[in-house]
Formats: C-alpha cells, sequence, structure tokens
C-alpha cells in the first residue's frame, strides 16, 4: 500500500482513453480497487496513502460502547458505511455480543446513509426505515429534525470523520448522541509517498487527483502544510489539476476552499473513473503546426496521431507552450514550470532540448532569440 507506483505503473499501462495521463490517488481503503480500474483504462498511477484506516474490532472502546447499547438500547441508529457496520457486527459476534447487538438494532429505527449501508443492515437480518437519495449526511440531518429528538437516544456510527458538527446538532435539539467508533483514520505510517505524490501535482506531472472521502483530501492538504506547501498545493489544484470527487460530502470541504470539483452521478468508484476518462480526453490540448498536428496529452505529445512519450519537465513545459500557442513564453515564465530547479534558466533551455529530442519532428518549438520558446504556429 505504501508504495508511489510510479515503476510498475508505467510498464503496466495499456491503450485507453487515460494513456499519456497521470492520475494520483491517495486512498487507504479499497485503494486497489481504484488503481486498478485507472491502470486497466491506460493510467499512469501515483499512489500515496494519505491516512491508513485502523479497525477497531478489539478495541475497548467500541466493547464499552457496544455494553452500553445493550444496556441501554436506542431509539435510533444511523449507519453510515457498510465496512464500518459489518466490522461493527463481527466484532460483536467475537466478544458473544452478536445476537443482543441484532435484537437492540431490530428494536430501534434503522437509518442507512446509502445503499451499501443497506445492503449491509440487511445482510444482517435488519431493515431501514429510511435512506437519503444523495447519501448526504445533510441530507440525514434534515430528516431527522423531522422528528421529536429532545429525549431520544441516537446511536452514530462514525466513519473515521468524527461527525462533530452532526452530532452537536442532534445535541442541541435534545437528543442523546452516542459515537460508535468503528474504525478510525490515522496517518500514514509511512508518509514518503505521500511527499512524492504531492511534489509531483506541484511539479506540473499530474492530470487528475480523484477523491474517495474528504477526510483523505483534507489529510493531504495538512501534510502540504506540515512541509511548508499548502498554498502551493491549494493553487495547484484550484488551477492545474483535475479534482473528481466520489460524491457531494467528499466535495463539500473543497470547494469551501475555492477548488473546483467534479463528481460522477452515481457515487461510486468505477463512475468515477468512468468521469475522469471523459473528463481528461476533452482537456487536452491540439495545436496545428507546420502542417503537422500536435496534441498534448498529459505526458505524451501525438505528432500527427502517432505517440511520443516525454520526459516530465518537457511534459510541462509543452503544455505551458500549448496554453499561448503561437505566443512567445519568456524563459522566466517556463521556469515556474519546472519547479525545484531554482532559478537557473538553462534548465529550461535543457529541457525544451529534450522535448524537441522527444517530438522527433524539426520545426514545431522555435527559439526566440533573448526572448524565449514559442510553438511555431503560423498567424
Amino acid at each position: 500500500m505504501g508504495s508511489s507506483g510510479t515503476g510498475q505503473a508505467g510498464a503496466e499501462r495499456e491503450a485507453g482513453p487515460l494513456s499519456g495521463f497521470t492520475v494520483a490517488v491517495t486512498a487507504d481503503r479499497r485503494a486497489e480497487d481504484l488503481l486498478a480500474l485507472l491502470r486497466r483504462r491506460g493510467a499512469r498511477v501515483l499512489h500515496g496513502p494519505a491516512m491508513r484506516t485502523v479497525p477497531l474490532e478489539d478495541d475497548a472502546e467500541l466493547r464499552a460502547v457496544t455494553e452500553e447499547l445493550l444496556a441501554h438500547p436506542p431509539h435510533l441508529v444511523i449507519g453510515t458505511t457498510a465496512v464500518g457496520l459489518r466490522g461493527w457486527f463481527a466484532a460483536a459476534e467475537g466478544w458473544g455480543l452478536g445476537a443482543g447487538l441484532s435484537d437492540v438494532l431490530r428494536g430501534a429505527r434503522l437509518l442507512a446513509r446509502g445503499p451499501k449501508v443497506k445492503g449491509a443492515l440487511r445482510g444482517a437480518g435488519l431493515t431501514e426505515e429510511w435512506s437519503p437519495a444523495s447519501e448526504s449526511m445533510a441530507e440525514v440531518l434534515d430528516h431527522l429534525r423531522t422528528f421529536e429528538l429532545r429525549g431520544a437516544r441516537v446511536a452514530v456510527q462514525l466513519h473515521g470523520d468524527p461527525l462533530h458538527a452532526f452530532r452537536t446538532a442532534l445535541a442541541e435539539a435534545g437528543a442523546d448522541v452516542l459515537a460508535v467508533p468503528v474504525y478510525r483514520w490515522l496517518p500514514p505510517e509511512d508518509t514518503a509517498p505521500l511527499d512524492r505524490l504531492t511534489d509531483a501535482v506541484l511539479a506540473g506531472t499530474v492530470d487528475a487527483l480523484p477523491f474517495t472521502s474528504a477526510p483523505a483530501a483534507l489529510a493531504l492538504l495538512d501534510r502540504a502544510e506540515t512541509r511548508g506547501l499548502r498554498d502551493q498545493l491549494l493553487a495547484a489544484l484550484r488551477e492545474s489539476v483535475l479534482v473528481a470527487c466520489v460524491g457531494p460530502v467528499t466535495a463539500a470541504p473543497l470547494q469551501a476552499l475555492g477548488i473546483p470539483t467534479v463528481a460522477p452521478d452515481r457515487f461510486r468508484l468505477a463512475p468515477l473513473v468512468d468521469l475522469l476518462c471523459r473528463e481528461l480526453p476533452s482537456r487536452v490540448r491540439e495545436v496545428r503546426i507546420n502542417g503537422h498536428l500536435l496534441t498534448v496529452r498529459g505526458d505524451v505529445a501525438l505528432v500527427d496521431g502517432e505517440p511520443r512519450s516525454l520526459p516530465p519537465a518537457s511534459a510541462a513545459l509543452l503544455r505551458r507552450l500549448a496554453d499561448h500557442p503561437g505566443r512567445v513564453v519568456p524563459r522566466a515564465e517556463l521556469l515556474l514550470a519546472l519547479p525545484g530547479t531554482g532559478t537557473d534558466p538553462h534548465a529550461v533551455d535543457a529541457a525544451i532540448s529534450r522535448l524537441r529530442t522527444a517530438l522527433a519532428t524539426p520545426g514545431l518549438v522555435q527559439t526566440v532569440v533573448k526572448r524565449g520558446y514559442r510553438l511555431a504556429v503560423e498567424p
């Protein structure tokens, strides 16, 4: 789980709608499913988990909460994740409390955040009373406000996020709220893969960042802040990287920071990847130069349909030039596309030289003496 996957992922790429694009993944739970979907569609994948999931099957806190619910049954129970519920049921069974927990839940009004949670409940022989169409905790809260909550005992299954605002709103309405911490999210034991992922985003070599949970997105920003890179990362997410979220709950904290996001109609991994397959190819840059069609697609350039793999620095410069086809882009501006090279303008010249070699087609990139470089597009 901890490796960035750069070498192997690059070797495994196949032709597909995401060929030439680099997608960075911060997920821990179910990460392999997402990585496999992306690779099958041709993407190069960088994997740097922003957190790790720690199940609490043997945790004294979860057992104490379960025993408290058995002693004082709740009126309402809110399930938020299927994996969390199944883990809770398995843990209770191991403690010899499985039958008692089922009886307690069967006597309560059950609300499920989404269809997977409904499936977990029904798999345990339970039936939910209601589930929101949006899979949003905000919609769950709006529904709960139609209940008489004063004096009601409400159990909320947590899913890593402590849901402070949600629980506070219930408590302010008079409910006795009991949190059920089925698993916790903690920082990764090895932060190096996440740091490499962040550096790649800042270097301009990442095309998309799909997020499957809000805590993972915020953990990425928190780690960047620890390294003094939060502002730079926010700028990249706002301006140059496609940020895709599995649903509105995941997107909300990012949107609050001014980061544009896209989301699929169905809040699942496969539709999230399908969305990337539509969005990223629609953002490719195409320029006609001296009778040639140049297409910039992630770290690959197509010259008259023939793929040319580009070194990361050269790909970054070509994207910057393609943003302004025909315009002279000064060396100082191009240098900004090469983080980590300091202030040496010769780094730009070297990357341009490698770019010309990789394109293998003379006359596409023109030097304008003492000014900079341009794609040689005729007016």
